[in-house]
């Protein structure tokens, strides 16, 4: 009775998902990625960099947003989480932007009638605010631009590039987001429908870009380390909590928060939960190696274990939180989603490198 008061289904489906769209998006993507880093790949040495600069930087966020600085140090974070995001979904749309004339005229019509829907429902309630003429000016301006690219398709001879596709996922992604998120009033739509989007379309997309250049023996190194420093900067300094929490304060898609399922309230509040992206790329890093190392078969049972212990370790969270902090003697406020992750990656890897091992003896 006391596990299926905390089943979540949600939040470990969403994780399944999104490391089968890296499955399945892989293929498509992985020639033209590696085209664009130069068939470069992750050294011993570049893992354990990654590692440390990831260490600093989540430790140096935490200890200067406890200095209570003003909006300096969040507006410095702001910037450059903008300009990495905007810059990742141009990289990808330039990559799959030689679209065929109709593909891309199709393509381009999508976002076309998103300007123009999104800018219209901004001058009616519940959406209208004191913005609402500056942002539906700014979304018609957009919708107008992605019309214009329909028009110039028209007259476009080549089978290329087109920058004019590449740009109009970046410009909707910072339309939503300074519009319905840090110049906003009206009905909150950013958080958590289009935060969630946002952060399922990157978790997948960081997973595709950075994985291409990992080979076999830097994918495991990265996952021990990783982990050891996620358990250090999670139960024990508490950096990791401190700085996700100045990350979504600021509305970044840096975590994906669904409701329970089934259902469930405490105190009348429904019960939700809350994943970062680090954890999806995490799992999607593991879980897509092992299909290159693997195969398919293994791939998908190492994502659905993956998946399962993440779902036992949430469904207990709130018991292993209360045996911990006693321990530790400080309040928890989060758990490491790797060490949670990766308890249902590596039995299938040491079965998988053991029965592999038999069969050749």
């Amino acid at each position: 009775m006391l596990f299926m008061a905390y089943l979540d289904l949600a939040m470990p489906t969403a994780l399944l998902a999104v490391i089968l769209a890296a499955f399945f998006l892989n293929k498509r993507s992985e020639e033209k990625i590696k085209s664009v880093i130069e068939e470069k790949e992750f050294e011993t040495k570049n893992v354990i960099s990654l590692v440390v600069m990831i260490t600093i930087t989540i430790s140096v966020i935490a200890f200067i947003s406890s200095l209570n600085l003003g909006q300096i140090f969040p507006n410095i974070i702001l910037s450059v989480f903008m300009l990495s995001y905007s810059m990742l979904l141009f990289i990808f749309s330039y990559i799959f932007s030689n679209l065929k004339r109709k593909s891309s005229q199709i393509f381009s019509l999508i976002f076309c009638l998103i300007g123009f829907f999104v800018g219209t429902i901004s001058l009616f309630e519940p959406f209208l605010d004191s913005l609402s003429l500056i942002r539906a000016l700014s979304f018609y301006i957009f919708g107008f631009f992605s019309l214009s690219s329909i028009i110039f398709e028209f007259k476009n001879k080549k089978h290329d590039e087109k920058w004019f596709i590449a740009f109009q996922p970046t410009i909707l992604f910072v339309l939503f987001f300074v519009f319905f998120n840090l110049a906003y009033e009206g009905i909150s739509v950013w958080s958590p429908i289009l935060l969630n989007i946002y952060g399922f379309l990157f978790a997948v997309l960081i997973i595709l870009y950075l994985g291409s250049m990992f080979t076999w023996k830097t994918t495991f190194i990265f996952a021990i380390l990783l982990t050891v420093v996620d358990i250090i900067l999670v139960l024990g300094t508490g950096s990791m909590v401190v700085a996700a929490q100045q990350f979504t304060d600021l509305g970044l898609p840096v975590l994906v928060r669904l409701p329970n399922i089934p259902l469930n309230y405490v105190d009348g509040v429904l019960l939700s939960r809350g994943l970062g992206l680090g954890d999806f790329f995490f799992a999607g890093i593991l879980g897509l190696q092992t299909f290159k190392k693997y195969g398919k078969k293994i791939g998908v049972l190492s994502a659905i274990s993956m998946t399962i212990s993440f779902g036992i370790f949430e469904a207990f969270l709130p018991e292993i939180i209360e045996v911990l902090e006693p321990i530790l003697q400080r309040e928890i406020g989060g758990f490491p989603g790797t060490l949670m992750i990766i308890c249902g990656w590596l039995p299938i890897v040491i079965w998988k490198f053991v029965v592999t091992k038999k069969n050749k003896n």
